[in-house]
């Protein structure tokens, strides 16, 4: 639910919308991730997007702030980790499952007997 009184919206310059898309440009980087690590709306920055296409933006004088960029990427590489590492985890979970399963199976016939004793 919205909150009540005025609306307020930001107001980013040319400069740092060229720079926000030259960002998201770069090879490996995610326009989520550019967009998160920026505080803005994903969407804000696929609009800026298509408005560099289109000309109405122009990136002529955005630097790229390499650390920036650096981050991203490693951002990026650890995303990818981390999704494999949760994906690695769910399938020894289900083998750790499945093992122990199989031996409460196995070992309800396989019970030593107990020791009869003869008597004489």
């Amino acid at each position: 639910m919205p909150k009540p009184g005025p609306r307020t919206t930001n107001k980013y310059s040319d400069r740092f919308k060229a720079t926000a898309v030259r960002l998201s440009e770069l090879p490996g980087v995610a326009v989520q991730d550019v967009a998160e690590s920026l505080y803005i709306h994903p969407f804000m920055l696929s609009r800026w997007r298509k408005q560099m296409r289109e000309g109405q933006i122009m990136s002529k004088g955005a630097p790229i702030d390499t650390q920036a960029a650096a981050e991203l990427k490693e951002l990026r590489q650890l995303k990818k980790k981390y999704e494999r590492l949760k994906l690695e985890h769910e399938i020894l979970k289900k083998a750790i499952a499945f093992t122990s399963e199989r031996k409460t199976r196995s070992s309800s016939s396989s019970k030593p007997t107990a020791k009869r004793y003869r008597s004489e």
